[in-house]
């Protein structure tokens, strides 16, 4: 008799994080991102710089919630500081950004979407990329170049 583990839900997307050139990388596809760029010459950098898609602000209404993690009466989380929504693509050149994304967790979309606005309103002739495994990591590298050798 075959015993089976149900599969349920397997909850948050949690990747293996691995150290390559001295930089910890948080999953193995970013490292091979990062490979295939060293190996193909193309200057970028890694996490280099975090974009604010929404600027903080003070909400100063009353909010009666739940605390995140809590079963317990609604208290007001009001009258307080909302923190930026901020993003931090994993690769950056001059004419391009390239963000590695096997899983993606429940958030993401809602943040890349918001990305995709602050890239056509503040970073015009910037081109993005999202490949998912290797093979379009790859892929990734012939538009890059082919871009830059105008074809």
């Amino acid at each position: 008799m075959i015993n089976r583990r149900k599969k349920g839900s397997r909850g948050p997307v949690r990747s293996k994080k691995v150290v390559y050139d001295g930089i910890t990388f948080a999953s193995g596809l970013e490292r091979h991102m990062y490979q295939a760029l060293k190996k193909a010459k193309i200057k970028s950098e890694y996490e280099g710089e975090t974009f604010t898609l929404q600027e903080g602000f003070m909400f100063e209404n009353d909010a009666y919630e739940r605390q995140a993690n809590s079963k317990g009466d609604m208290i007001n989380r009001g009258c307080k500081k909302i923190l930026p929504i901020k993003y931090t693509p994993d690769f950056i050149g001059t004419d391009f950004i390239i963000e590695t994304k096997g899983r993606a967790n429940e958030s993401f979309p809602m943040r890349w979407k918001m990305f995709k606005l602050y890239v056509t309103c503040n970073l015009v002739g910037v081109t993005l990329y999202k490949p998912q495994n290797k093979k379009e990591c790859d892929e990734v590298i012939n538009l890059i170049k082919q871009k830059r050798n105008g074809k």
